[in-house]
């Protein structure tokens, strides 16, 4: 099963992918998150050009599994997502991605910006190879 994951944010989404069978997970890109009609457009797209089956969503949760202010926006957005797709969309818990990426990339010894660059996408990875080892009868899935 191939699954694509979105980073989700009020300015930019981050897009990761799996490999084929469902065990790896790959930065891709990242995409403005406005104007929101273009970056449906785009987003679509990449998941008709990455032949994605399901959907991942990192969704922010604090470090108790606690909603926040952040929970609520993603969860606006899954639901516009259901409205223009009937792949399945499963909800992970996107604690502490943005820091583990931000570690990764300044470990691998990238400048500043290029981190800046890279970091939707690189916490999209994180986020989809959580969701990737976590057994299949424990995924969460969206159902609105």
């Amino acid at each position: 099963m191939k699954y694509l994951a979105i980073d989700y944010g009020q300015k930019r989404a981050g897009i990761a992918v799996s490999d084929a069978g469902g065990s790896m997970a790959f930065a891709r890109t990242t995409l403005d998150a406005a104007p929101l009609e273009v970056f449906f457009r785009k987003l679509l797209g990449l998941i008709a050009e990455e032949a994605a089956e399901s959907l991942v969503l990192g969704l922010p949760l604090n470090l108790e599994g606690g909603e926040t202010k952040s929970s609520a926006g993603v969860r606006a957005f899954a639901a516009q997502l259901r409205r223009r797709t009937d792949l399945p969309i499963f909800l992970v818990n996107e604690a502490l991605t943005s820091f583990a990426a931000e570690a990764e990339l300044r470990e691998a010894g990238l400048s500043p910006k290029k981190r800046a660059a890279l970091l939707d996408q690189q916490a999209a990875a994180h986020i989809l190879q959580t969701f990737l080892n976590i057994p299949t009868h424990e995924r969460e899935r969206y159902e609105p």
